[in-house]
C-alpha cells in the first residue's frame, strides 16, 4: 500500500498552467533585473533565474525526475562536457586577437568608431 502512494505521488498530475506562470514571472524578473543598472543585480537575475526556469522545465515538461537514474547521470555528464568545452575555448574566443589572428569584425568596429 505505501509503495502505491510513493509510486502515485511521484507521477502526481501536473498543474502546467501555474509551472508557465512560474515560467512568465521569472522571464519578467529576468528582463527587468538589468533594468535597474547594477551589474551585480543583473548576473543574478540573469544566471540564477535561468538556472530555476531550466529546472522547472526539465522537471514539470521533460520529466526527468520519474526518469530512471542513469538518465540523470547522463544529463549531468553532458552538462559537465558543456562547461568543460566552453572553459576550453572561452580563452580564445571571447579575446579580439591572437597571435596569428583577429576578428575581423571587432577591426572594422574599431576603424568606424576612430573615423
Amino acid at each position: 500500500m505505501a509503495e502505491h502512494a510513493a509510486h502515485a505521488q511521484a507521477h502526481a498530475p501536473i498543474n502546467y498552467i501555474r509551472v508557465y506562470q512560474m515560467l512568465l514571472a521569472l522571464l519578467m524578473v529576468s528582463v527587468l533585473g538589468p533594468l535597474i543598472g547594477i551589474k551585480i543585480v543583473t548576473l543574478i537575475t540573469a544566471f540564477g533565474i535561468a538556472v530555476v526556469k531550466a529546472y522547472l522545465v526539465a522537471k514539470n515538461f521533460m520529466h526527468v525526475n520519474v526518469q530512471p537514474r542513469f538518465v540523470v547521470y547522463l544529463l549531468c555528464t553532458v552538462l559537465v562536457f558543456m562547461v568543460l568545452f566552453f572553459a576550453g575555448t572561452a580563452p580564445d574566443v571571447m579575446e579580439h586577437h591572437g597571435d596569428n589572428w583577429v576578428k575581423p569584425e571587432v577591426v572594422q568596429a574599431s576603424s568606424v568608431h576612430h573615423e
